[in-house]
């Protein structure tokens, strides 16, 4: 074993091309933040982990009925526009809003090494995810920020390796962490843009 995010694909080993997004090394990374919440040990964020794992799922299906069409997320977007029911259209959109929301928390942790994750989670939150949830989604959130832990303690699982090695030292985490932040943040963007511009996020 290794420290986590040597265990995980990276959002900069992402390949992006004139296409769009790699569909699977997309996956792939985004399966990482899923387990970035074990880290976070709370039994509160069980929703925010079943919304993504549950949209990660909606896409990948997509991709295994139709490979050909779905190589980039963009390609897989537009290829299934003229369908009834865009179930993967509609999942990656929730999926980019759930990764959006762990993204700018990490991001503004980094920022302020003061500031709690309880702190940086619910900013985030006003200002990523709030605006979709309904009432009792809200509440739900709310425990979950709530129940964040200690900042110490979830950098120091970050960097710690679970078979017993040594931990990595601050700056590497910190240099690691912002490198995977910077390139998830790049490709919800652009995907954000997309979806805006083409107005693929109608009608749901």
């Amino acid at each position: 074993m290794a420290p986590y995010l040597e265990t995980v694909k990276s959002f900069a080993d992402v390949p992006i091309t004139d296409a769009g997004v790699d569909t699977l090394a997309f996956l792939e990374a985004a399966q990482g933040v899923v387990g970035l919440f074990d880290l976070l040990g709370s039994a509160a964020f069980t929703a925010v982990q079943s919304d993504l794992k549950g949209n990660i799922t909606k896409v990948r299906a997509r991709y295994d009925a139709a490979p050909e069409q779905s190589s980039t997320l963009e390609l897989l977007v537009v290829n299934e526009k003229g369908e009834k029911k865009r179930t993967a259209t509609e999942g990656l959109m929730w999926l980019l809003r759930g990764l959006s929301f762990t993204c700018k928390a990490l991001q503004a942790a980094q920022a302020n090494p003061t500031e709690e994750l309880a702190a940086a989670f619910s900013k985030s939150y006003e200002s990523t995810l709030k605006k979709f949830h309904n009432f009792v989604v809200k509440g739900i959130f709310s425990v979950a920020m709530k129940a964040c832990p200690y900042r110490a303690d979830f950098y120091s699982k970050l960097a710690a390796d679970p078979a017993g090695g040594p931990s990595v030292p601050a700056d590497k985490l910190n240099e690691e962490l912002n490198k995977w932040l910077t390139a998830l943040d790049s490709i919800v963007k652009r995907l954000e843009d997309f979806y805006e511009k083409g107005g693929h996020n109608k009608g749901f």
